[in-house]
């Protein structure tokens, strides 16, 4: 296959395969390879050749922003999960099998389609693939981008562990917050420690809060953590990681079309954060409105290793 490799070259901890291992990896399985760094200034005119697979070398932040340039693409696109919490990946259940096996399972893979989650609001439309929230997740988002600790960490599970103590010591000093939703028409407004609208299974530091969502089902599992909900939050926090990966007991629902007023306080969609502070302040509530762009994208799936 004609392969576009689109690489991260400063994702993950050490140890991590380099663009040469990658590029001669992938020439090791047959495959005739264009090799892009993610870093270029013009990375995306490489969505523009002629190719069969788009492979995506990379984490979650390199993956969202070639997945959005590629919504409505028909080239497909598979990913080689280099990131620290590679929550797409482990969604798609990559992240347990060596790169070898997963370049060796392309040519007898699958094509799956992937919605893509839209959020449109005072910013324009922007396209999410994890998901959109208000409450704890998005207020910590800044904290954590800006922290030297974190960035300075060597491995991911290091700074899995970390994103989530930044996390428990939000949720100690955060209240609720007033939310105006509704869901599918259905008035859910309410005072909300956290709400998410997940398009994959997991968000952040591989919280696993929506196990059964689809991936092509044009529905977005939606949380709403009220004050009652505290404890089962912190609990979560402070225990997933021991032993086996549960999913959080916090109530979901599912809905189409997602409709808020926004007042200020910070929103995310993936590792992008919004905030008063980015835009005129409203003279009323902005309203903001989340659906599904259904199967907009083409994922292959590589065959599993014998």
């Amino acid at each position: 296959m004609h392969v576009t490799l689109i690489h991260n070259p400063g994702a993950g901890s050490g140890g991590q395969p380099d663009a040469a291992r990658l590029e001669a990896l992938l020439r090791a399985h047959g495959h005739v390879t264009r090799y892009q760094s993610a870093h270029a200034p013009d990375w995306q005119a490489a969505l523009d050749e002629p190719a069969d697979l788009v492979a995506i070398a990379g984490g979650d932040g390199t993956v969202g922003r070639v997945a959005r340039a590629m919504v409505g693409c028909p080239i497909p696109f598979t990913v080689l999960p280099l990131g620290t919490a590679n929550n797409i990946s482990k969604t798609l259940g990559l992240t347990d099998q060596p790169f070898d096996a997963l370049v060796g399972g392309w040519v007898s893979g699958r094509l799956v389609a992937v919605d893509v989650g839209v959020a449109s609001g005072p910013w324009g439309c922007r396209h999410f693939l994890e998901a959109f929230g208000a409450g704890l997740f998005a207020c910590t988002l800044p904290e954590a981008d800006q922290s030297k600790t974190l960035e300075n960490l060597g491995s991911g599970e290091a700074r899995v562990a970390y994103a989530l103590q930044l996390l428990r010591e939000r949720l100690d000093a955060c209240p609720p917050r007033s939310l105006a939703v509704t869901l599918d028409g259905r008035d859910r407004s309410g005072e909300y420690l956290l709400f998410e609208a997940m398009n994959i299974h997991y968000v952040g530091p591989n919280l696993y809060l929506a196990p059964a969502g689809d991936l092509a089902d044009g529905m977005l599992d939606v949380l709403l953590v009220s004050e009652s909900e505290r404890d089962v939050l912190a609990h979560y926090l402070a225990t997933w990681q021991n032993g086996m990966l549960w999913p959080a007991e916090l109530p979901t629902c599912r809905a189409a079309k997602i409709e808020l007023a926004w007042q200020g306080d910070p929103l995310h969609a993936d590792d992008h954060v919004w905030s008063e502070s980015a835009f005129a302040p409203p003279a009323a509530p902005a309203r903001v409105t989340l659906g599904v762009s259904g199967q907009a994208l083409r994922f292959l799936l590589p065959a599993p290793a014998a």
